[in-house]
C-alpha cells in the first residue's frame, strides 16, 4: 500500500512480508517473469525488472526463487499473456485508491476485483477520476543511516531529481519519470543502498482518516492487495494517530 507516508507504505511492504511471505514471494516471482519475458533478463538493460528485483531483496527473497522466475520468463516457460491494468476505485470515508493490476484474464479478474469492491465498501470510480488526484513520479527512499545528508543531496539533485527531503527517518528523492532512471543509477554508483525506489502514484490532497474509520478503509486495502493478479495499490488516506 502506498498511502499517506513513504515511510509508512516501506514499513507496511516489510510488515507485510512475514506476515504473508509466500503470497509476497509468488507475486514477485510472476512479476519477474512477466518482465524478463518483455524486456530480456538482463537487468542493466531492463530497468523494470531491476526495480523488482530491489523489492525482491527489501523481501529477503531467495536467491534461487528470483532466478528461477527470471530464467522462467526470459525461456518463454510462462505461455500465458499478461495485460497490465489500473482500477480507479473510491473507498470509505471518501478515499481514492488507485490499483495495478498484471492478469492473463481481464474478465475474471475485473469480476473478482468487482466483488471484493461490493463486500467492502468500495465502488468503481469514472475513468480519470481518481488518476487526477496523483501525480507520477519516481521515488526513491533511503535510510537516514545509510548515507550523509549532504552528500546524497548533491548526488540526486546534479543527477536530476526534482526535489529531495530530508526527514527524521531519512531521505525521499522524486524526480520525474523520464529521469527517474539516472537518478536511481547515480545513487547505486555510490553503493548507497536504497530503502525502495519505483515509479509511483503520490496523491496531491491527502484525505484524513479518522481512527473510528480506519478499519473500513484498511479492511478494503488489505483485501484488494491480497488479491492475487493486483501488484500495487495508491492511496490518499491519512490515517490520523
Amino acid at each position: 500500500m502506498a498511502g499517506h507516508s513513504k515511510w509508512a507504505k516501506v514499513k507496511h511492504f516489510k510488515g507485510a512480508i512475514d506476515a504473508k511471505r509466500a503470497r509476497i514471494f509468488a507475486k514477485l516471482s510472476r512479476e519477474l517473469s512477466i518482465l524478463a519475458k518483455i524486456g530480456g533478463a538482463d537487468a542493466d538493460l531492463n530497468p523494470r525488472l531491476r526495480m523488482v528485483l530491489l523489492k525482491c531483496r527489501n523481501a529477503n527473497m531467495p536467491s534461487d526463487n528470483i532466478e528461477r522466475a527470471v530464467k522462467r520468463g526470459a525461456g518463454g516457460g510462462d505461455e500465458a499473456s499478461y495485460e497490465e491494468l489500473t482500477y480507479e476505485v473510491y473507498g470509505p470515508h471518501g478515499v481514492a485508491i488507485l490499483g495495478e493490476v498484471s492478469t492473463d484474464n481481464r474478465n475474471r479478474a475485473a469480476a473478482e476485483i468487482r466483488s471484493i469492491l461490493a463486500k467492502n465498501g468500495g465502488s468503481i470510480a469514472t475513468s480519470g477520476a481518481v488518476t487526477r488526484l496523483f501525480h507520477r513520479k519516481g521515488q526513491i527512499i533511503i535510510a537516514r543511516q545509510s548515507a550523509d545528508e549532504d552528500a546524497v543531496m548533491e548526488i540526486v539533485l546534479e543527477a536530476g531529481a526534482e526535489d529531495f527531503r530530508a526527514e527524521p527517518e531519512g531521505y525521499e528523492i522524486l524526480t520525474d519519470p523520464a529521469h527517474f532512471e539516472a537518478v536511481h543509477k547515480a545513487i547505486d554508483s555510490k553503493g548507497i543502498r536504497c530503502e525502495a525506489a519505483a515509479i509511483t502514484f503520490i496523491p496531491e490532497i491527502l484525505v484524513p482518516v479518522r481512527p473510528s474509520d480506519s478499519r473500513a478503509v484498511s479492511k478494503l486495502i488489505e483485501a484488494f492487495e491480497e488479491h492475487d493478479d493486483v501488484k500495487e495499490i495508491y492511496t490518499n488516506a491519512d490515517f490520523q494517530e
